[in-house]
């Protein structure tokens, strides 16, 4: 079945439902202090834009881009529901937000993830991230990974 990606308000009801599932998760995870999570109105911010994957128009996904006044753009809220996953689903939010840095004209594309997510790690190296250190007000946390790509 196809899966459609589109920008959308994070504000609907199945979305808050999604993200509630991805911050249940982290926390399984990860102690609070290392998860650096942006709140549904945080993803509805001006600086943000928010993204759907939908299949027959159920909410399977999601990923949010956060421009920087600096120039450069970071991928946040990645998440693909357990049901969904291997269906390249988040291989088309991560190609969905790098097309609109580059249309905002980002240079650089960031983010943070986590040393216990494998599957999240191999999607982004796939995808040409490379490790960095911490950005932005990021700490030195040895549960994450930075990483970084160029646009």
């Amino acid at each position: 079945m196809a899966v459609a990606v589109a920008e959308e308000s994070p504000r609907q009801p199945e979305i808050v439902e999604l993200v509630a599932q991805l911050d249940a998760y982290l926390g399984g995870l990860y102690p609070a202090e290392s998860n650096h999570l942006l709140a549904i109105e945080a993803l509805a911010a001006p600086d943000v834009r928010f993204f759907v994957a939908r299949q027959d128009g159920r909410a399977v996904g999601c990923g949010a881009l956060r421009q920087d006044r600096e120039g450069w753009g970071e991928v946040k809220r990645i998440y693909v529901h357990p049901a969904a996953r291997g269906a390249r689903v988040g291989v088309l939010l991560v190609e969905r937000i790098e097309a609109a840095a580059r249309g905002a004209g980002c240079t650089h594309l960031r983010l943070e993830t986590g040393i216990h997510q494998p599957e999240a790690l191999g999607l982004f190296r796939r995808a040409g991230f490379v490790e960095r250190g911490p950005f932005a007000d990021y700490p030195l946390d040895p549960l994450s990974v930075y990483m970084e790509k160029a646009l």
